[in-house]
């Protein structure tokens, strides 16, 4: 099996205008596809040619509270942040300099050794981060994992470890295969 990267994110709104306006207008993501019918909207914008963030709109979604990337939290979450890739520094330093003339808060520019980054949130109060590789640090061709006490798994290596779950004893035929409306 092969994975295609991700295809969209799903995220929630309660203000399609704003989301529209800081995703397409201020980060530059393209609106490529929208429906909706009686309270609900979800809208999908390209972050590249194979992957997309996808909205959607409901009635009373209200912005989340800010949880600052990467500090622990208690309580129930879902996620930490997500990161998007640019492909250059100054691709970094521009969206941080539109963040920060649009009134939104942005750190400072992060090295994290194989990447440098910058941290900032949307108006759902989504924690989001952009972020460049650097020259030299190809973490997919040559992955690197630094923790004096990892857990048992990741002492098994990167790759994906065969015969760790049941297997599959009886594939769906394809005369029982069917797409739901």
């Amino acid at each position: 099996m092969k994975f295609k990267g991700i295809n969209h994110l799903a995220m929630v709104t309660g203000d399609m205008d704003a989301t529209i306006r800081f995703w397409r207008d201020l980060v530059g993501m393209r609106l490529i596809r929208g429906f909706g019918k009686d309270g609900f909207r979800q809208y999908f914008f390209e972050i590249d040619e194979k992957n997309m963030l996808a909205f959607f709109e409901w009635d009373g979604a209200q912005p989340v509270l800010k949880k600052h990337h990467g500090v622990p939290f208690k309580g129930p979450i879902a996620f930490d942040h997500i990161a998007f890739g640019v492909d250059s520094s100054e691709d970094a330093w521009q969206l941080k300099d539109k963040l920060e003339a649009a009134g939104f808060e942005c750190s400072d520019v992060i090295d994290h050794d194989f990447i440098h980054s910058i941290y900032s949130f949307d108006p759902n109060g989504i924690p989001i981060e952009f972020c460049y590789e650097v020259k030299g640090h190809d973490i997919r061709k040559n992955p690197v994992l630094r923790d004096d006490n990892p857990p048992g798994t990741a002492r098994e290596g990167s790759d994906p470890q065969p015969g760790k779950w049941p297997a599959v004893i009886r594939p769906t035929p394809e005369d029982e295969r069917f797409v739901a409306k």
